[in-house]
Order: structure tokens, then C-alpha cells, then sequence
């Protein structure tokens, strides 16, 4: 049974944890098959790595900060305040040099920063905890916190291409043996200063796609072009780099196979009997 609270804080039960390892077990089969090492990241991400990517430009709606408090004033807010406490004053915090991400995938490219790849550029996949600072947060559908799984392609534009042909190939596959009646819809995703000729292309060429089951996204494919490898100085091939990903968001997927089949007992035999 899931317990939530209206501040996107929900806690899974052992059913639904088993099905969450159970498909992610799935999408890493997915990540081996295509030659994608597994890495894991830091929880946190430095302020300037994300601005960098002009994270705060197009995403200060989704923005959380990770924060040091200052131990003198804390234990005298501690001796005056009512307990226990509600929230942390800004007064007793440090200024913020951390911040939770909202997507996986941008650690991958700080790893790589600075490097020349094979010609055929490589794949990455990671699983992390990732953050948004939501208008609203609805059970698993909308979480403050919520575990999203990457495979991700670094290197040449051909490359990058396939890999969102291949991903978005595969992940359809996969819906179809579970049943989900799964349409995809073209999104945007503004890596890009949204006044830039980037952004500008963006909308004349969609580079963000989501498979979305009953009105809930529970993946997408994404196509950044050269951005992450020009912010990153990734080379590959003689050229800046290209990139493309394939994302799922981990609890997202529980509740929807959760209503497909019913129950998470019948869903974890029906991902446990996946071919």
C-alpha cells in the first residue's frame, strides 16, 4: 500500500519496490545489450555545473537547493523556537553551492567533459534520484523525488540519431508485450535558451518525444544535438560531440502497470515473464 502526503513525498511498499527493481533490471538488460557500462553519480550536482547547461534559465520553476546551516545561529533558533520545527529560516543557511538534479543524465556529460571519444562515440547508463520542485505532486504519478533511469549516447550525429530510432523502437516493443496501450507525443525540453536559434530549430524539428499510457509520461527519448558537447567540450569523430538519450521514470512505471494489470503482484510476474 502506497502512504502519501501531499508534498510529493511517498514512500513504496514491498511489492512495489520489488516491481520498481524488476523493471529496472529490464531497462538495465536494455543498457547491457547496447553496450552502455552502468556509472553512478553523486546525488548532488555543483550550481555552476548546472548553469553551465542554463539550467536556471529554463528550469527555475523546477529548481532545489542542497544547503549547509550555520551551527551558531541553528542552536540559537533551536533554545527560541517552537518544536518541532516547521522549516529552516534562511537566516541560519549558507549560500547554496549544491543543488538536486532533475534529470539523470546530466552528470554523465560532466564525467565525459573534456575528452575525445571513439569515432563511434560510446553509451552510458545510470539510475539516479532525481528532484522537481512541482506546482503539484499527485501519488507516484508527480514525486518531489523520484528515481529515473538513462541510457544515454555520446558521439557522432548518426549515432545519436540511432540510438532515439533504436530506443523508441524498443521501448514501444516492450509496451506492446505489457499490454500498455502507449501513444507518443512530441514535447519540448528547453536544454536551449528558449530565444536562441536552437530553440528556434527545436520547434520547427521536435527533439523530445514521450511515451505516455492514460495522459501520465513514463519515458521519452531526447535528441540535444551538439549542446551538452559544445557546454562540455566533448569531441567525437573530429566534431563536437552529439548527444541522445532514453529515459524512464522508475515510479511512473509502477503505477501504471499497477493499473494495468490490477494489482503489483500481477504486475511483477508479468515484467518478471518479459522475453
Amino acid at each position: 500500500m502506497t502512504t502519501a502526503t501531499d508534498n510529493g513525498l511517498t514512500v513504496l511498499d514491498g511489492d512495489q519496490l520489488r516491481l520498481l527493481r524488476a523493471l529496472d533490471a529490464v531497462f538495465l538488460r536494455l543498457a547491457d545489450g547496447w553496450q552502455a557500462p552502468e556509472l553512478r553519480f553523486p546525488f548532488l550536482i555543483r550550481c555552476e555545473d548546472l548553469d553551465l547547461f542554463d539550467y536556471f534559465d529554463n528550469f527555475p520553476h523546477l529548481g532545489l537547493a542542497a544547503t549547509r546551516l550555520d551551527p551558531h545561529r541553528l542552536g540559537k533558533l533551536l533554545t527560541e523556537a517552537s518544536r518541532p520545527l516547521g522549516s529552516v529560516p534562511p537566516e541560519i543557511m549558507e549560500p547554496a553551492a549544491f543543488a538536486l538534479p532533475s534529470a539523470a543524465c546530466y552528470a554523465i556529460y560532466l564525467h565525459h567533459a573534456g575528452t575525445s571519444l571513439p569515432d563511434t562515440g560510446m553509451m552510458r547508463t545510470t539510475v539516479a534520484t532525481c528532484f522537481r520542485n512541482e506546482d503539484h505532486y499527485d501519488g507516484l504519478q508527480r514525486l518531489l523525488g523520484f528515481s529515473m533511469r538513462e541510457i544515454v549516447f555520446i558521439g557522432p550525429e548518426d549515432g545519436a540519431k540511432q540510438h532515439l530510432v533504436r530506443a523508441k523502437q524498443t521501448v514501444l516493443s516492450l509496451c506492446a508485450q505489457l499490454g500498455l496501450n502507449v501513444q507518443v507525443e512530441v514535447a519540448t525540453d528547453p536544454f536551449f535558451d528558449p530565444n536562441s536559434g536552437k530553440a528556434k530549430m527545436q520547434r520547427l524539428f521536435p527533439v523530445k518525444e514521450e511515451f505516455v499510457v492514460e495522459g501520465l509520461s513514463i519515458g521519452s527519448v531526447n535528441y540535444h544535438r551538439n549542446f551538452f558537447g559544445e557546454r562540455c567540450s566533448i569531441q567525437a569523430a573530429g566534431d563536437t560531440a552529439h548527444t541522445s538519450c532514453l529515459a524512464f521514470g522508475l515510479e511512473r512505471w509502477v503505477h501504471t502497470l499497477t493499473q494495468r494489470f490490477g494489482d503489483t503482484t500481477t504486475a511483477l510476474a508479468a515484467v518478471e515473464n518479459l522475453g
